[in-house]
C-alpha cells in the first residue's frame, strides 16, 4: 500500500508543469559604468511588461553589486529590471531564456555639452484629411569619463508646428527599446522629456497630426538644434519640397530627401502634397518594440511611465523594413525545421503554426497540451511577437542611421550581423 501511495505521489508530481514547481530565476549584477566598480546598495526592481508594467519584486544589490530574482514569469515572457541610481532610472531587459544580466548605471550630469544632436529625421504619411508626421532625433553621448545626461525638469526639448496635435513621445538608449515618455509642457508649443541619455547613441521620437486639406500641407518645422543633418522620408506618391532639400533616391520603398545641416532656433518649411496608401492592418496590429537595453528617467512630479510603445509609427517604418523580409523568411524556415520548441516554464511553442500543428497531433498529445502548461502558450506567442517587433524597430533605425551618416559602413555591417544573430537565437528558442 505504501509503495502504491509513493507511486501515486510520483505520478502526480511528474504531471505538474515545471513552471508550477519552481519559479524562473535571474541573477544580475549592477555595475557603475562611470567608475567601473560594482553598484553596491543600488535598488533594483523586477518589472513585468505584460499586463501594464507592474513591479513584481524589489531588492538591493549586495557589496559586489549582485542580486537575484525568482518569479514564475521569468523565462516565459519579457521582463525588465530597473536600477534606481541617484534618483535616475536605468533599465535592462530580461528576454525569455536569459538567466544572467548586467545592469549598467552611470553618474548623472546636468551639463548639456555631454550630448550632441547629429541627425534629425522626419517621416510624413498622408492619411485622408490628416497628415501624420514622425520626427526622430539621434542623441550622441561621448562623455569621458562616462556619464548619463539627465535633468528632472527636462533635458531634451522639442517644439511642434502650429495646429499640430501631439500623439506620443518615446525615447530609447544605445540598444534600442523605445519606451513612452511623459512630456513636460513648456511655453509656445514646446515640450520636454526627462530621460537619462547614457554613453553611446540614443534617440527621441515623437509623432503628431496636422490638417491635410486638399491633400496638401505646409509644415513649418521648429529647429532647436543647429548643425543636425536633416532627412525627410515619404512615399514615392508624395511630393516633398523645401529650401536646400535634395532628393537622394529611394530606400526600401520610400523617397529620401536630405540637407546637410539646419540653423538653430529657426523654422524650416517643408511643402507636402499628394496621397499615399493607407496604413496597413499589419502595421497597425504590431505593438511596440521591447526586449532591448533601455534606461529611463523621471519627471519632477512622478517617474516616466515605461510602457511598450504602441505602433503609431509602425505604418511609417514598414516600407523601410520591406527589404528585410528575407531575414524573417529565414526565421520561418528555421521554425519549420524545428516544429516544437520547449520554452522555460513548461510552455510549448509550435514555431510553424501552433493551432494547425495541434490539430495534427494524436489524442495523447492533445491531452498533454490541454494541461496547465498549455496555458502559457499565449505568453510565449506574445514574447516571440515582441522580440520580432524589436528586431523590426532596430532594423528601421539602423537604416535611418546609415542614411543620416551617423554610422560607418563597418559599424552598419556589425550591427546588421548582430541583428541576424539575435533572430537566429530567437527562432531556435
Amino acid at each position: 500500500m505504501r509503495n502504491f501511495q509513493r507511486l501515486g505521489c510520483a505520478l502526480v508530481v511528474a504531471f505538474i508543469p515545471v513552471g508550477f514547481l519552481q519559479a524562473g530565476t535571474v541573477h544580475g549584477t549592477v555595475k557603475n559604468g562611470t567608475t567601473g566598480k560594482p553598484g553596491a546598495g543600488v535598488e533594483v526592481i523586477l518589472i513585468q511588461l505584460q499586463g501594464g508594467m507592474q513591479p513584481v519584486a524589489n531588492s538591493k544589490a549586495d557589496a559586489q553589486g549582485q542580486f537575484t530574482f525568482d518569479n514564475p514569469s521569468l523565462g516565459t515572457q519579457p521582463m525588465l529590471i530597473r536600477a534606481v541610481f541617484h534618483g535616475v532610472n536605468f533599465h535592462q531587459p530580461v528576454p525569455p531564456g536569459k538567466t544572467d544580466v548586467e545592469v549598467e548605471v552611470f553618474d548623472p550630469t546636468q551639463d548639456p555639452k555631454t550630448v550632441a544632436i547629429p541627425a534629425h529625421i522626419v517621416i510624413v504619411q498622408p492619411n485622408g484629411s490628416t497628415l501624420i508626421v514622425g520626427e526622430e532625433y539621434s542623441v550622441l553621448n561621448n562623455s569621458n569619463p562616462k556619464q548619463a545626461y539627465f535633468r528632472a525638469d527636462g533635458n531634451f526639448e522639442f517644439a511642434l508646428p502650429e495646429k499640430a496635435q501631439l500623439q506620443q513621445t518615446a525615447a530609447w538608449g544605445p540598444s534600442g527599446m523605445p519606451v513612452v515618455q511623459a512630456t513636460i509642457d513648456k511655453p509656445k508649443n514646446h515640450y520636454a522629456v526627462a530621460f537619462a541619455f547614457r554613453p553611446g547613441e540614443s534617440g527621441v521620437r515623437y509623432s503628431y497630426e496636422l490638417p491635410y486639406t486638399g491633400n496638401t500641407a505646409t509644415v513649418k518645422l521648429p529647429t532647436l538644434y543647429p548643425g543636425a543633418k536633416l532627412i525627410v522620408l515619404a512615399a514615392p506618391t508624395v511630393q516633398i519640397t523645401g529650401e536646400g532639400l535634395q532628393p537622394g533616391g529611394q530606400e526600401q520603398g520610400m523617397t529620401v530627401y536630405g540637407r546637410d545641416s539646419l540653423l538653430g532656433n529657426d523654422l524650416f518649411t517643408v511643402n507636402v502634397s499628394g496621397t499615399a496608401p493607407p496604413p496597413s492592418a499589419q502595421g497597425d496590429s504590431n505593438g511596440g518594440a521591447s526586449g532591448q537595453d533601455q534606461q529611463g528617467g523621471g519627471v519632477v512630479a512622478s517617474p516616466v511611465t515605461v510602457t511598450q510603445i504602441p505602433g503609431r509609427l509602425d505604418v511609417l517604418k514598414w516600407p523601410l523594413v520591406a527589404g528585410f523580409v528575407g531575414l524573417f523568411a529565414l526565421g520561418a524556415i528555421l521554425l519549420a525545421r524545428k516544429p516544437v520548441v520547449a520554452v522555460a516554464g513548461g510552455a510549448v511553442y509550435d514555431g510553424a503554426n501552433a493551432s494547425t500543428s495541434a490539430k495534427k497531433k494524436n489524442n495523447s498529445t492533445k491531452t498533454a497540451a490541454s494541461g496547465p502548461s498549455a496555458g502559457n502558450l499565449a505568453d510565449v506567442n506574445a514574447a516571440v511577437s515582441n522580440s520580432l517587433d524589436s528586431l523590426k524597430d532596430q532594423i528601421f533605425r539602423l537604416e535611418l542611421r546609415r542614411q543620416a551618416g551617423t554610422i560607418s559602413e563597418q559599424e552598419y555591417a556589425q550591427e546588421r550581423a548582430r541583428t541576424e544573430k539575435v533572430l537566429r537565437d530567437l527562432v531556435r528558442g
